[in-house]
């Protein structure tokens, strides 16, 4: 092999131009693909005395490949003397003359099935029984990234992970699972199983996701059969409801993050595959766009059910903010978050915050998400809160009155701000505060000030809004709004046909986070609750794969899950 590096494959008609059907060595045989599989050679070290790099063997989609009796299905390291077997006719051995001599591998090594018997339990590695079962046991309770399994076994072992959900303490433990199957399945399976098991794991999650939502709506008062007793439902029950989709929100991104970087292992090996292979690899794309087509699905059905039954809640909440009197008890913000020392008429909304906040928290929600559930629930608030100010502004545009509002908002934003999410209120609520500022401006000063500095001084109300306020301000009996309040002639026919009310359907979108994922398949497990799940799933894969054995080969392998 003179090229660095070396591709073999039978001999076909091509077109001269054809480049991407070159072949180094050809091989006549039925079962040889026209590009059958390549060898990276190693390239020398610039310093001759330090040790020379490993070749690489890959072969390509469809090919029957050995690497000294084991079937290849991903890129494999080279060394002198390993026997490669191209399909059922061709047996070499590989040598490097430039590399020092080793041991010439003549005889095939054990093959390494993807399961625990022929990884840990196989005779024929030269390993005793005591050592085999000591091999067995650790495999059981090691913290590595691993989690070995046949694809028999594939169907039940996810059906395991998904009812990982219901175990208290779990929270990322579905994502990091189904991770460790698809790191499973890139390394040991053929390669058209990793997009048919992606498919597989989104279908899975989709209709978990669509169980828990019709569960979830059939708890509402409203489609209970006892309509006698329908109360609306607390906001502790609501945050237990919600848990499992949030839960399912928060591993569904961290398995669309994981998805993301096997598809482009995909999407480079179509540069190397040639063009008889390129319509394989598109398939698999297309499979596996698919597949995070229906994880999006999940992330935005599950945040849209959540912020829903979170307003829904917080509808019956915010009403007390305009109409309640902050100074009949003095707020305590020495006491931090603490919701026992706020007015009354604003707990209720700030105990839907900070329970939606432990929620959030509780779930490992990534914090994007977190960023944009707040944002929506803020945006909700501030339209609701503002719309009704605008019905009922007869009895509310009043200096009195707004003082009052005021100092309800500014206890809210201070204890949102206490907690983290300052920034995200002030935005959101900027319309709502914008408004109770004008109204609080002293009687005289406001009688003083222009449309046109008005219009400057708070930009945030559109002009219809702010006529509206303006018209409807309680400046006493008898007293008529001044003349210098009146918009110019050219904005009068736009301010008659504007709405001043805010629309509820244009909240902002939900995007998707880029970066900041919390999952690392390659580092080892830290976390004690998702170590003694997947000890357990070892188990559990374990018992599975030693019942598919004869009975009078059970017992050979001497080997106990439960010890």
């Amino acid at each position: 092999m003179t090229r660095r590096r070396h591709i073999f494959g039978r001999p076909e008609r091509r077109p001269a131009a054809d480049q991407s059907s070159f072949v180094d060595t050809f091989l006549s045989a039925p079962d040889i693909l026209p590009r059958h599989c390549c060898v990276v050679s190693s390239v020398p070290p610039a310093d001759p005395s330090q040790p020379r790099g490993s070749a690489m063997m890959r072969p390509f989609r469809g090919a029957s490949l050995t690497h000294n009796g084991a079937p290849v299905h991903r890129q494999v390291e080279l060394a002198p003397g390993d026997l490669l077997g191209m399909g059922q006719h061709f047996l070499f051995m590989y040598k490097d003359p430039r590399a020092a001599p080793a041991p010439p591998a003549w005889l095939p090594k054990a093959w390494v099935s993807p399961g625990l018997v022929g990884a840990l339990a196989c005779q024929a590695c030269g390993r005793s029984l005591q050592e085999r079962q000591e091999a067995f046991r650790a495999y059981l309770k090691s913290r590595e990234p691993q989690l070995r399994y046949r694809p028999q076994e594939q169907e039940a072992l996810l059906a395991e992970i998904v009812r990982l959900q219901e175990t208290p303490g779990c929270r990322l433990g579905p994502a990091f699972l189904f991770g460790l199957c698809l790191e499973h399945a890139a390394r040991e399976l053929e390669p058209g199983h990793l997009p048919r098991l992606i498919a597989r794991i989104a279908q899975l999650v989709k209709e978990a996701v669509w169980d828990k939502i019709k569960e979830i709506g059939d708890r509402q008062p409203e489609n209970r059969q006892d309509k006698g007793e329908a109360d609306d439902l607390s906001i502790e029950e609501v945050a237990a409801d919600l848990r499992p989709l949030m839960l399912w929100m928060a591993n569904s991104m961290e398995l669309l993050n994981l998805v993301q970087k096997r598809v482009l292992d995909i999407e480079k090996d179509l540069d190397l595959e040639g063009v008889s292979h390129n319509a394989l690899l598109s398939s698999d794309l297309e499979t596996c766009d698919e597949a995070m087509a229906v994880l999006d699905e999940v992330i935005m059905s599950t945040f849209q059910q959540s912020v829903y039954y979170l307003t829904k809640t917080l509808y019956s909440a915010l009403p007390a903010l305009l109409d309640s009197n902050p100074f009949m008890a003095a707020a305590d913000l020495s006491h931090g978050p603490e919701l026992s020392s706020m007015p009354e008429g604003i707990r209720g909304t700030l105990a839907i915050y900070q329970a939606t906040l432990e929620l959030t928290r509780d779930c490992d929600l990534h914090p994007d998400l977190v960023s944009q559930t707040f944002g929506y629930l803020f945006f909700f608030s501030n339209a609701s809160l503002f719309n009704t100010l605008m019905e009922r502004g007869t009895s509310l545009f009043q200096w009195a009155k707004a003082v009052q509002i005021q100092r309800n908002l500014d206890l809210v934003l201070d204890w949102l701000q206490g907690v983290g999410l300052g920034d995200i209120a002030t935005e959101f609520f900027r319309k709502l505060s914008t408004t109770a500022n004008l109204l609080c401006v002293p009687k005289n000063s406001l009688l003083q000030a222009s449309w046109s500095r008005l219009r400057n001084d708070y930009p945030a109300l559109l002009p219809a809004q702010l006529q509206h306020v303006l018209r409807n301000y309680q400046l006493g009996p008898g007293r008529l709004a001044p003349e210098s309040w009146d918009p110019p002639e050219e904005e009068r026919n736009e301010i008659a046909h504007s709405d001043i009310f805010e629309s509820f359907t244009d909240h902002p979108p939900l995007i998707l986070p880029c970066d900041g994922f919390r999952l690392r398949l390659s580092e080892p497990v830290s976390d004690d609750g998702l170590h003694r799940q997947l000890v357990r799933l070892r188990r559990f894969l374990w018992e599975l794969e030693r019942e598919s054995l004869p009975a009078n080969q059970r017992a050979v392998y001497g080997l106990d899950a439960s010890q």
